[in-house]
């Protein structure tokens, strides 16, 4: 089997420079490569002209979307009339002479690395990132819900399946898959009849870390914490819920500290009026912000991993999640937080908030957790999937 070392990866990334999950993955699988000295082709969409650029392993196409292209959302966007850069992307492919092309998910670019692929006699990897098809049903209900009660959730579910029909349709293209927890291999491995392999993140526990925390010991605020897209899917609606339902149990002495942006912020902004809206934080400035969060409140069943919570971990935060998608294979239940449905969000809180010891070994429970995961572990097992893929059979 080829050694890692000289396998020549030419990468499709979604997205590089925004701000979510498979941007931050992508940033940090380029930095593995970087300082591994892996040949290494990063293909990403940009503000900048087209640009090629080689410096030492590394090299770099970065490619404008146009005006033409439709916003997702705050700050992603698909760009139809991409296959304009197929010229510019074959001319870095051959030089490159990539062993395998590893894409994130049937984005322009995505679907444009499987085409180039195909057609270059190179080996396809693909990873899921995103419950595009949990989204697409979500993102339906402003219209289906003009529909009867049964009707509209009917008709969400068919979208659903439909939607993810044609992505596993797509990914079966691929020689070998990655997902971020284990519910989604086996997902995947059924639709596709693909191996499929765990892909989860990493973190900087240097960063993230309870010794930013700048609170007064004398200090008894609860500060609950949400980091990420304030949009529908992640059923940010949730914590406003929480927040009426402390204050019917007869807590006052708290206040959310929210981090990101998104479509639903101004709805989140005028029915959550104990919360500190600080914006997208990056670096120091979003370590220090999770170090002073007391619980970590993440509502979304659509989440394939959860960085945020490892995030949240790291800096010494127990967090709740559902008991939906990859979120929960992060937490031990009881011991770095709680796993609960919708319904005892707050309940969970509570027990949380009520006992100091428990918040203490939690606290302490989380961070240890958080302090096993590491970049480089994630990167060196997607080289090793890598290996059967270059040679099947």
């Amino acid at each position: 089997m080829r050694s890692a070392a000289l396998i020549r990866v030419a990468y499709f990334p979604d997205s590089f420079h925004e701000v979510n999950g498979v941007a931050h993955t992508s940033r940090h699988f380029e930095d593995f490569a970087r300082r591994r000295k892996f040949p290494f082709l990063c293909v990403r969409a940009g503000d900048r002209r087209e640009a090629f650029r080689i410096e030492g392993n590394l090299s770099t196409l970065e490619l404008p979307r146009g005006v033409l292209s439709l916003p997702l959302d705050k700050d992603l966007r698909f760009d139809p009339a991409w296959i304009r850069h197929v010229p510019a992307i074959t001319r870095a492919l051959r030089k490159f002479r990539p062993d395998i092309v590893h894409i994130t998910g049937p984005s322009e670019l995505g679907m444009l690395g499987a085409v180039l692929a195909s057609h270059l006699g190179v080996p396809l990897a693909a990873s899921w990132h995103t419950n595009i098809h949990e989204y697409a049903a979500m993102r339906s209900r402003w219209l289906l819900d003009r529909l009867p009660g049964p009707q509209a959730e009917a008709g969400a579910k068919r979208i659903e399946q439909l939607m993810l029909a044609m992505i596993a349709w797509f990914y079966r293209h691929a020689r070998v898959l990655f997902a971020p927890n284990p519910d989604l291999c086996r997902l995947l491995e059924a639709r596709t009849g693909r191996p499929c392999h765990l892909m989860q993140r990493g973190i900087d526990a240097q960063l993230f870390s309870p010794e930013r925390r700048e609170r007064e010991p004398s200090d008894r605020e609860l500060v609950l914490g949400f980091v990420g897209r304030m949009s529908v899917e992640k059923n940010i609606a949730l914590l406003a819920r929480v927040q009426q339902e402390l204050e019917a149990s007869g807590v006052r002495n708290f206040h959310f500290l929210i981090v990101g942006q998104g479509g639903e912020e101004a709805w989140l902004r005028e029915h959550l009026s104990r919360a500190e809206f600080t914006g997208v934080l990056r670096g120091e400035a979003l370590a220090r912000a999770y170090a002073r969060m007391d619980v970590f409140v993440f509502p979304s069943h659509t989440d394939t991993f959860g960085n945020v919570v490892l995030e949240a971990l790291a800096s010494g935060v127990p967090a709740v999640v559902t008991l939906d998608g990859g979120p929960k294979s992060l937490i031990r239940d009881g011991c770095t937080g709680f796993i609960a449905p919708d319904a005892d969000f707050a309940a969970a809180i509570l027990r949380i908030a009520g006992d100091a010891e428990m918040h203490r070994q939690m606290r302490a429970h989380a961070r240890s957790y958080a302090l096993s995961a590491s970049w480089d572990a994630v990167f060196e097992s997607v080289y090793e999937a890598y290996g059967p893929a270059l040679n099947p059979g």
